[in-house]
Protein backbone atom coordinates (compact mmCIF):
# COMPACT_ATOMS: atom_id res chain seq x y z
CA UNK A 1 0.00 0.00 0.00
CA UNK A 2 3.09 2.84 -0.90
CA UNK A 3 0.98 4.62 -3.88
CA UNK A 4 -2.57 5.74 -2.34
CA UNK A 5 -5.47 7.45 -4.43
CA UNK A 6 -4.64 10.65 -3.02
CA UNK A 7 -1.07 10.64 -3.76
CA UNK A 8 -1.77 12.19 -7.46
CA UNK A 9 -2.82 15.34 -5.55
CA UNK A 10 -0.34 15.80 -2.72
CA UNK A 11 2.58 18.14 -2.89
CA UNK A 12 5.85 16.85 -1.92
CA UNK A 13 5.70 18.86 0.90
CA UNK A 14 2.75 17.56 2.13
CA UNK A 15 4.15 13.87 1.78
CA UNK A 16 7.24 15.33 3.50
CA UNK A 17 4.96 16.74 6.61
CA UNK A 18 2.77 13.57 6.54
CA UNK A 19 6.10 11.57 7.08
CA UNK A 20 7.82 13.87 9.52
CA UNK A 21 4.41 14.32 11.63
CA UNK A 22 3.94 10.96 12.99
CA UNK A 23 -0.13 11.13 11.03
CA UNK A 24 -1.65 8.34 9.28
CA UNK A 25 -0.65 5.67 11.50
CA UNK A 26 -2.50 2.13 11.27
CA UNK A 27 -4.32 2.30 14.27
CA UNK A 28 -5.66 -1.09 16.34
CA UNK A 29 -8.38 -2.69 14.88
CA UNK A 30 -11.86 -2.43 17.07
CA UNK A 31 -12.96 -5.82 18.65
CA UNK A 32 -16.82 -5.10 18.07
CA UNK A 33 -17.22 -3.51 14.85
CA UNK A 34 -20.58 -2.78 13.19
CA UNK A 35 -20.76 -1.97 9.51
CA UNK A 36 -22.15 1.04 8.15
CA UNK A 37 -23.77 2.12 5.08
CA UNK A 38 -23.98 5.82 4.16
CA UNK A 39 -26.94 6.56 1.93
CA UNK A 40 -26.17 4.43 -0.87
CA UNK A 41 -29.51 5.20 -2.55
CA UNK A 42 -31.02 5.92 -5.79
CA UNK A 43 -30.89 9.74 -5.12
CA UNK A 44 -26.72 9.17 -5.33
CA UNK A 45 -26.15 6.27 -7.76
CA UNK A 46 -29.21 7.15 -10.33
CA UNK A 47 -31.21 3.43 -11.83
CA UNK A 48 -28.03 2.60 -13.44
CA UNK A 49 -24.83 2.70 -14.16
CA UNK A 50 -24.06 6.01 -16.47
CA UNK A 51 -21.68 9.23 -16.97
CA UNK A 52 -22.25 11.73 -14.13
CA UNK A 53 -22.71 14.43 -16.22
CA UNK A 54 -25.49 12.38 -17.71
CA UNK A 55 -26.70 10.94 -14.67
CA UNK A 56 -26.70 14.31 -12.80
CA UNK A 57 -29.09 15.73 -15.56
CA UNK A 58 -31.83 13.06 -13.58
CA UNK A 59 -30.81 13.07 -10.04
CA UNK A 60 -28.79 16.50 -8.96
CA UNK A 61 -26.88 14.12 -6.40
CA UNK A 62 -26.02 11.34 -8.66
CA UNK A 63 -22.36 10.33 -8.51
CA UNK A 64 -22.03 8.61 -12.08
CA UNK A 65 -20.64 4.82 -12.67
CA UNK A 66 -18.28 5.26 -9.72
CA UNK A 67 -21.25 4.80 -7.95
CA UNK A 68 -21.86 1.31 -9.46
CA UNK A 69 -18.50 0.49 -9.52
CA UNK A 70 -18.58 0.51 -5.23
CA UNK A 71 -21.95 -1.63 -5.59
CA UNK A 72 -20.01 -5.20 -5.91
CA UNK A 73 -17.59 -4.11 -3.14
CA UNK A 74 -20.65 -3.36 -1.07
CA UNK A 75 -22.36 -6.75 -1.87
CA UNK A 76 -19.23 -8.90 -0.80
CA UNK A 77 -18.77 -6.67 2.55
CA UNK A 78 -22.18 -7.18 3.42
CA UNK A 79 -22.60 -10.54 3.22
CA UNK A 80 -19.54 -11.14 4.81
CA UNK A 81 -20.94 -9.52 7.87
CA UNK A 82 -24.39 -11.22 7.51
CA UNK A 83 -22.30 -14.72 7.79
CA UNK A 84 -20.48 -13.69 10.63
CA UNK A 85 -23.12 -12.40 12.79
CA UNK A 86 -21.53 -8.31 12.48
CA UNK A 87 -24.50 -5.60 12.34
CA UNK A 88 -24.90 -3.94 9.24
CA UNK A 89 -26.74 -0.57 9.68
CA UNK A 90 -27.58 1.51 7.06
CA UNK A 91 -28.14 5.06 6.51
CA UNK A 92 -30.46 6.86 4.02
CA UNK A 93 -32.30 10.59 3.99
CA UNK A 94 -35.98 11.04 5.24
CA UNK A 95 -37.95 15.08 4.47
CA UNK A 96 -41.08 16.06 4.42
CA UNK A 97 -42.90 15.88 1.66
CA UNK A 98 -43.29 19.92 1.02
CA UNK A 99 -39.28 20.43 1.68
CA UNK A 100 -39.61 22.19 4.86
CA UNK A 101 -37.55 20.06 6.97
CA UNK A 102 -34.63 20.44 4.40
CA UNK A 103 -33.64 23.27 6.03
CA UNK A 104 -29.84 24.24 5.68
CA UNK A 105 -29.76 22.05 2.41
CA UNK A 106 -31.43 24.46 0.45
CA UNK A 107 -28.44 27.03 0.87
CA UNK A 108 -26.03 25.97 -1.46
CA UNK A 109 -26.99 24.29 -3.92
CA UNK A 110 -28.88 26.13 -7.06
CA UNK A 111 -30.70 23.08 -8.25
CA UNK A 112 -32.38 22.25 -4.65
CA UNK A 113 -36.12 23.02 -5.53
CA UNK A 114 -35.98 20.27 -9.03
CA UNK A 115 -37.85 17.27 -8.35
CA UNK A 116 -35.81 14.20 -10.05
CA UNK A 117 -36.86 13.52 -13.45
CA UNK A 118 -38.42 10.24 -13.20
CA UNK A 119 -40.92 8.20 -14.69
CA UNK A 120 -41.79 6.38 -11.94
CA UNK A 121 -41.71 8.92 -9.13
CA UNK A 122 -38.94 6.91 -7.58
CA UNK A 123 -38.10 8.05 -4.51
CA UNK A 124 -34.28 8.99 -3.98
CA UNK A 125 -34.28 8.27 -0.49
CA UNK A 126 -34.78 4.29 -1.42
CA UNK A 127 -31.67 1.96 -0.84
CA UNK A 128 -30.72 0.25 -4.33
CA UNK A 129 -32.21 -3.08 -4.33
CA UNK A 130 -28.70 -4.58 -5.07
CA UNK A 131 -27.62 -4.17 -1.47
CA UNK A 132 -31.18 -3.48 0.02
CA UNK A 133 -31.21 -4.37 4.12
CA UNK A 134 -32.18 -7.73 5.29
CA UNK A 135 -34.70 -8.44 7.96
CA UNK A 136 -31.48 -8.48 10.58
CA UNK A 137 -29.96 -5.05 9.60
CA UNK A 138 -31.07 -1.85 10.99
CA UNK A 139 -31.76 1.57 8.79
CA UNK A 140 -31.55 4.93 10.38
CA UNK A 141 -33.33 7.45 8.26
CA UNK A 142 -31.34 10.89 8.76
CA UNK A 143 -31.86 14.88 7.91
CA UNK A 144 -28.14 15.63 8.28
CA UNK A 145 -24.72 14.67 6.78
CA UNK A 146 -23.74 12.71 9.65
CA UNK A 147 -25.75 9.23 10.54
CA UNK A 148 -25.34 10.19 14.45
CA UNK A 149 -26.61 13.56 14.09
CA UNK A 150 -30.60 13.44 15.64
CA UNK A 151 -30.57 9.75 14.98
CA UNK A 152 -30.71 6.70 17.10
CA UNK A 153 -27.16 5.31 15.44
CA UNK A 154 -25.07 5.81 18.67
CA UNK A 155 -27.72 4.36 20.85
CA UNK A 156 -27.44 1.34 18.75
CA UNK A 157 -24.00 1.13 18.57
CA UNK A 158 -24.21 1.15 22.21
CA UNK A 159 -27.28 -1.42 22.36
CA UNK A 160 -25.08 -3.90 20.41
CA UNK A 161 -21.78 -3.24 22.44
CA UNK A 162 -19.57 -1.82 19.35
CA UNK A 163 -16.57 -0.39 19.84
CA UNK A 164 -16.24 0.11 15.94
CA UNK A 165 -17.28 1.15 13.02
CA UNK A 166 -16.59 -0.20 9.11
CA UNK A 167 -17.95 3.37 7.13
CA UNK A 168 -18.85 2.95 3.58
CA UNK A 169 -20.74 4.99 1.07
CA UNK A 170 -21.73 8.23 0.05
CA UNK A 171 -20.26 10.75 -0.64
CA UNK A 172 -16.80 10.63 0.50
CA UNK A 173 -16.27 14.44 1.94
CA UNK A 174 -19.95 14.86 3.01
CA UNK A 175 -21.95 12.41 4.62
CA UNK A 176 -19.27 9.70 4.73
CA UNK A 177 -16.69 11.65 6.88
CA UNK A 178 -19.22 13.60 8.95
CA UNK A 179 -20.22 10.11 10.01
CA UNK A 180 -16.57 9.36 10.68
CA UNK A 181 -16.12 12.15 12.27
CA UNK A 182 -18.31 11.89 14.73
CA UNK A 183 -18.09 7.99 15.17
CA UNK A 184 -13.82 9.33 16.20
CA UNK A 185 -15.29 11.88 18.78
CA UNK A 186 -17.41 9.66 20.32
CA UNK A 187 -14.52 7.21 21.06
CA UNK A 188 -15.80 4.55 18.12
CA UNK A 189 -12.78 3.14 15.70
CA UNK A 190 -13.72 3.96 12.51
CA UNK A 191 -12.26 2.20 9.56
CA UNK A 192 -13.05 3.54 5.96
CA UNK A 193 -13.06 0.84 3.52
CA UNK A 194 -11.76 3.14 0.35
CA UNK A 195 -13.06 1.18 -2.85
CA UNK A 196 -17.01 1.19 -1.07
CA UNK A 197 -17.02 4.71 -1.09
CA UNK A 198 -17.63 7.24 -4.09
CA UNK A 199 -18.22 10.68 -4.52
CA UNK A 200 -19.29 13.12 -7.60
CA UNK A 201 -15.53 14.93 -7.15
CA UNK A 202 -12.83 12.95 -7.98
CA UNK A 203 -10.37 15.10 -6.02
CA UNK A 204 -12.72 15.50 -3.01
CA UNK A 205 -13.15 12.13 -2.71
CA UNK A 206 -9.33 11.23 -3.10
CA UNK A 207 -8.57 14.59 -0.35
CA UNK A 208 -11.28 13.26 2.28
CA UNK A 209 -9.64 9.75 2.22
CA UNK A 210 -6.03 10.99 2.97
CA UNK A 211 -7.60 13.65 5.90
CA UNK A 212 -9.49 10.61 7.11
CA UNK A 213 -6.54 8.46 7.01
CA UNK A 214 -4.28 10.88 8.11
CA UNK A 215 -6.20 11.86 11.33
CA UNK A 216 -9.22 9.85 12.47
CA UNK A 217 -9.69 6.50 10.13
CA UNK A 218 -7.98 3.76 9.05
CA UNK A 219 -8.45 4.41 5.33
CA UNK A 220 -8.03 0.39 4.02
CA UNK A 221 -9.07 -1.14 0.80
CA UNK A 222 -11.70 -3.99 1.08
CA UNK A 223 -9.69 -6.94 0.64
CA UNK A 224 -8.12 -6.21 3.63
CA UNK A 225 -11.02 -5.44 5.37
CA UNK A 226 -12.51 -9.35 4.11
CA UNK A 227 -9.37 -10.50 5.46
CA UNK A 228 -9.77 -8.92 8.47
CA UNK A 229 -13.98 -10.20 8.71
CA UNK A 230 -12.70 -13.51 7.46
CA UNK A 231 -10.60 -14.19 10.84
CA UNK A 232 -13.70 -12.61 13.03
CA UNK A 233 -15.41 -14.84 15.30
CA UNK A 234 -19.26 -15.50 14.42
CA UNK A 235 -22.26 -14.33 16.69
CA UNK A 236 -20.53 -11.94 18.71
CA UNK A 237 -23.37 -9.85 18.65
CA UNK A 238 -27.31 -10.33 19.86
CA UNK A 239 -28.90 -9.14 16.56
CA UNK A 240 -32.79 -8.13 15.58
CA UNK A 241 -34.88 -11.53 14.70
CA UNK A 242 -36.09 -10.42 11.75
CA UNK A 243 -39.22 -11.50 12.69
CA UNK A 244 -42.34 -9.99 10.92
CA UNK A 245 -40.11 -8.11 8.84
CA UNK A 246 -40.52 -10.33 5.84
CA UNK A 247 -40.67 -6.77 3.43
CA UNK A 248 -37.61 -4.57 4.03
CA UNK A 249 -39.03 -1.97 1.71
CA UNK A 250 -41.66 -0.69 4.14
CA UNK A 251 -38.23 0.79 6.32
CA UNK A 252 -37.89 3.43 3.69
Amino acid sequence: MTERIWDQFLTEQDKAVFKASGYGALAPWGKRPALIVVDVNYAFTGESPMPILESIKKWRTACGEEAWEAIPVLQKLITACRSKGVPVIYTTGTSRADGWTSGSWSWKNGRRKEAPKTEDGLDGNVIVKEIEPGPQDLVVRKEKPSGFYGTPLESYLQLLGCDSVIVTGTTTSGCVRATVLDAFSLNFRPVVVEDACFDRSEASHAINLCDMNAKYANVLPSEDVLAHLESYPADQFELPTGSGMASTRVWY
